[in-house]
């Protein structure tokens, strides 16, 4: 199998340790973004993926592209164009103050990118999986016809699409709401991954609930999903990742699949002192789709998926730095955190 991840990696901009923007003159630069932690997770589990993007061509941009190449991502499909690169700022939050982020993102190379720019044939080479995300259809309206036209030429050939709905309610400002695009998309996609917010900003599914208070209803989950897999036939399965935001330091985690035949919870975790939780949903995204190869059943290939996705809480920076037996060391119930030696 070989996998291909599309979308915007960005300069990541955070100050130092929980402090606040210009608290002190400094910030970590490193890099991120949805469909690239994706990629990078995959390839710490051993798989074949590519990652597409347009980047700029400056000295920014090619030190991301070896960040890439460090993990074993694949960089060769990458393309450059004109345009900037995006840069994200990132507040970490702590106890009862949340994280904050602020996008700088407008006119970058790839929310300048437009249906044509990338030649889908060439792209899609050898590629029998396919990751997008909600993120870049938000970025511009010349970014959303080419995730489009991404999907649509992902199923004409054959390829197997998953798509983490990913909704950002900061970056939709071209004229478009979010399910007037993502609910077209959606269409072509085989395997849908998601939060309870994403499912009902996104696709404009609504359950009895509230998605602010950070406490949930498991009850709930088997209607969303089931309602979302009645509005599209063409899934084969929803995968919702659960959080229950305590503080911006605890939270409980846990996830639940519905495949059409059956419904699966998984088991939940308590995670306290919370490191870093920006790119927890892409960990579980990529936990799933390495699951969905690597396990027979459905249990366990959503357990892979909560586990990875709960050991990204305690990594700095977007990326989910584990391997397949450090995920499955805690998937099995290894929760102590002693030290290995």
């Amino acid at each position: 199998m070989k996998y291909l991840s599309f979308g915007e990696i960005m300069l990541r901009l955070k100050p130092p340790g929980q402090e606040r923007f210009f608290q002190s003159p400094m910030f970590e630069a490193t890099f991120g973004g949805g469909e690239a932690n994706v990629a990078v997770s995959l390839a710490n589990f051993g798989l074949d993926v590519e990652y597409l993007t347009v980047l700029p061509d400056n000295l920014i941009a090619e030190a991301c592209v070896q960040e890439l190449r460090k993990f074993g991502v694949g960089t060769k499909r990458i393309q450059h164009g004109e345009g900037r690169m995006g840069i994200y700022y990132l507040e970490g939050g702590a106890n009862q103050l949340p994280s904050r982020v602020v996008y700088d993102r407008s006119n970058s190379a790839i929310a300048l990118a437009k249906p044509g720019d990338i030649n889908w044939d060439t792209a899609f080479n050898q590629i029998n999986w396919f990751h997008i995300t909600g993120i870049t259809p938000a970025i511009s309206e010349t970014a959303m016809e080419l995730s489009m036209e991404a999907v649509k030429a992902a199923k004409a050939k054959k390829i197997t699409v998953s798509c983490d709905l990913n909704y950002r309610k900061n970056l939709w400002k071209y004229g478009k709401k979010a399910s007037e695009v993502m609910c077209e998309l959606v269409k072509y996609v085989d395997i849908a991954i998601a939060n309870e917010e994403d499912c009902q900003k996104s696709l404009g599914v609504k359950i009895n609930a509230n998605v602010e208070s950070g406490k949930l209803d498991v009850t709930n989950y088997q209607e969303l999903s089931g309602m979302i897999l009645n509005d599209y036939p063409n899934l084969q399965m929803i995968a919702i990742t659960l959080r229950e935001s305590q503080s911006a330091d605890i939270n409980g985690w846990a996830g639940c699949l519905n495949d059409r035949e059956n419904f699966y919870l998984s088991q939940k975790y308590e995670i306290r002192d919370i490191v870093d939780r920006v790119g927890g949903g892409d960990a579980f995204a990529a936990g799933l789709i390495y699951g969905l190869g690597a396990y027979n059943d459905k249990q366990s290939m959503l357990e892979f998926a909560v586990a990875a996705s709960c050991l990204k809480h305690s990594i700095i920076g977007d990326l989910n730095r584990v391997s397949v037996s450090d995920v499955e060391k805690l998937m099995h119930g290894d929760r102590t955190g002693r030290v290995q030696r």
